[in-house]
């Protein structure tokens, strides 16, 4: 879980690594665009401004990013999406960074940026921005890569210990291969066994979830977590919602419904089973 909270941001170090990178290429930007490069009062401030206007241009670029990652997520059509993520980001980055050359050009010398900032600044920073994109998507590349690695390490260290259920006053350790599935029953959390014994867990179902391999069970609605084993089939019903059919569990019904917002997840993760 601490993992999951610590890579929630897909991109992360993004910021820190940002932070650092932006002086270096306002400063190679520097070296290539001034011929008579002397340390002095208008070099620090220059190098200030570029700085400042390199932080901005990744501000607009990031946010635009995660505006992509909840309307256009990569997994789902990752070529278009990079395409596009190229293409806005680019037009974004540049657009800002006009934008506060010509704020201040005005602000100093009453007069617009020079044609050559245009011919030949823009071009180079440009580039710039490939270089930019390039970092985010290795980062989301790496960030997937170790997330899905501690996810396997923790579906196997959960697969091995089993869940701890009580039975009267007995504490009984359960693999999960034993269990059909769970339910709500009054007040409590009813463990469905294999055997049709009824066992009982200590805690509340959202706290149970997040205990359990996801591999192997699925939580259909606020009632009722299933073991894959279990479930047989589904079928689409109205607005968006699921009808899963399962095999006999006691104190279980037939049928299941899933509902719209949970149906995605449901669709993969039944398919992966």
């Amino acid at each position: 879980m601490q993992s999951e909270q610590r890579y929630a941001n897909p991109y992360h170090p993004d910021i820190l690594i940002f932070l650092i990178l932006i002086p270096f290429i306002a400063g190679i930007n520097y070296y290539l665009t001034y011929t008579n490069i002397r340390f002095n009062g208008f070099l620090v401030l220059t190098f200030t401004i570029d700085t400042i206007q390199g932080y901005l241009a990744i501000a607009g670029v990031r946010y635009f990013i995660f505006f992509l990652d909840r309307k256009l997520p990569i997994e789902q059509q990752p070529v278009k999406r990079i395409l596009i993520q190229l293409f806005s980001t680019g037009i974004i980055g540049l657009l800002i960074i006009s934008l506060t050359t010509e704020l201040v050009s005005w602000i100093a010398r009453n007069r617009p940026a020079p044609s050559d900032f245009y011919t030949t600044d823009l071009v180079i920073i440009g580039i710039w921005f490939f270089v930019v994109n390039g970092i985010y998507i290795g980062l989301y590349l790496f960030n997937k890569w170790r997330n899905s690695e501690s996810a396997l390490h923790r579906e196997v260290r959960l697969k091995n210990e089993g869940l701890m259920v009580r039975q009267g006053k007995q504490d009984i350790r359960l693999s999960f291969d034993e269990i059909a599935g769970f339910s709500v029953d009054n007040e409590y959390v009813a463990v469905c066994a294999v055997s049709g014994k009824k066992y009982y867990y200590d805690q509340s179902l959202d706290k149970l979830e997040g205990n359990l391999p996801r591999s192997l069970f699925f939580r259909l609605n606020r009632q009722y977590i299933v073991h894959q084993n279990f479930i047989s089939g589904y079928k689409r019903v109205e607005n968006g919602k699921l009808l899963v059919s399962l095999k006999d569990i006691e104190n279980f019904p037939k049928d299941i419904t899933v509902s719209r917002l949970k149906a995605p997840a449901f669709k993969r993760w039944f398919r992966t089973a």
